[in-house]
């Protein structure tokens, strides 16, 4: 099992004298019918600014050239802050973003606290869009089942059975005295397109002064549904990796167990023959970048087969600091994701700050399984 690697570029490159709302993250992608890919990523002044501002760019040749970015909410991004992430249902064709939104009460305004390590309070929501993503609804809040702030940046999954499936890792908010349950992941369900909501607990992690982000789901090609997250230790500690399995659409999950990985950041995609491909970032261990796994795994064996670099970073941060949460701001790549193309190629999307070249870049892979 490997990857060839066969062409590398930008699906938007920061120019060296660009706007400061310029700075892009955070890059999702969807391919619809007809081979075109769509690619959400937010603009946004700083890594750590309270002030996310969707947009879609759209490529017809596989990725090699893509249009202008199209603000998805032009009309909102003076009040609200929208962090979100684009998928397709594969069955219906319906497109849907889901992540944050945090109203915006001061310009320029801080949307992380260094003091209580968390997030300003905020939302989660759901939109979705019948016309290939070229209008969208109104942002649809879901009730969050417990108190804190939501850090989202996976996708909704759509199962063979309908049900609507996102996760999300609680954390602190601004005020020091809320008192939040954050050494778990939480993954909501809707039988009803997004109607009502049910919550059950997808990992839970033995440390409960540790944290969860990053946090994904996807459907195997079983039917099983995978869950990893990026287990977050205190400040200079590591813990590995996690994930857990459901049977049941959701309703129950296997024990968190590590996936033998330290990495930060989660992405998943399925591979047909019922194994999955997880992505992850690379900041402490060895060579910064973004590695690849292949993985089979099973209620105890997370089961990886290969494990290997699909992108060498030049910069682990963008000054000198640990990579730690604590310092996510100063992070200078992540977030990777992957998509299936129609000609049989995958296709990698990462946010960078790097001297050679900053946005969002892509790598173009070929797997021979």
């Amino acid at each position: 099992m490997h990857w060839e690697t066969l062409e590398q570029g930008f699906i938007r490159q920061q120019s060296p004298v660009a706007r400061s709302t310029d700075l892009a993250i955070s890059p999702r992608m969807a391919v619809l019918p007809s081979g075109e890919i769509v690619c959400s990523f937010m603009f946004t002044a700083h890594t750590a600014t309270n002030d996310f501002n969707p947009v879609l760019t759209r490529s017809t040749d596989h990725g090699r050239t893509w249009t202008e970015p199209r603000f998805v909410w032009p009309h909102l991004s003076s009040r609200w802050s929208n962090f979100t992430s684009i998928s397709r249902d594969p069955y219906s064709g319906q497109l849907f973003l889901y992540g944050i939104r945090t109203i915006i009460d001061t310009p320029g305004e801080p949307i992380w606290s260094t003091a209580t390590m968390g997030l300003k309070a905020n939302e989660l929501i759901w939109s979705s869009s019948t016309d290939n993503g070229h209008s969208w609804s109104e942002p649809t809040v879901i009730p969050m089942p417990i108190p804190g702030s939501a850090e989202a940046p996976g996708p909704i999954c759509v199962t063979r059975t309908g049900r609507w499936l996102v996760c999300y890792s609680p954390g602190n908010t601004f005020d020091p005295g809320l008192k939040v349950d954050h050494s778990q992941v939480i993954v909501l369900f809707s039988d009803d397109r997004g109607q009502t909501w049910q919550h059950r607990t997808m990992l839970r992690f033995a440390d409960a002064t540790s944290m969860g982000a990053e946090a994904w789901v996807i459907e195997l090609a079983d039917g099983r549904l995978l869950g990893t997250c990026w287990q977050v230790a205190a400040p200079g500690g590591e813990l590995p990796n996690v994930y857990a399995l459901s049977s049941d659409g959701g309703s129950t999950w296997t024990p968190t167990t590590s996936t033998g990985t330290l990495g930060q950041t989660t992405a998943l995609a399925p591979l047909p023959d019922g194994r999955a491909l997880f992505l992850y970032n690379e900041r402490k261990h060895g060579d910064p970048g973004v590695r690849l796994a292949v993985v089979r795994p099973t209620d105890t064996d997370f089961g990886i087969e290969h494990d290997d670099y699909v992108w060498r970073a030049e910069t682990r941060t963008q000054s000198t600091s640990s990579g730690d949460l604590s310092e996510w701001s100063d992070f200078s790549f992540g977030e990777p994701s992957l998509v299936a193309l129609q000609d049989g190629t995958w296709l990698v999307a990462i946010w960078c700050i790097q001297p050679s070249g900053s946005g969002i870049r892509y790598v173009k892979l070929r797997l021979c399984l």
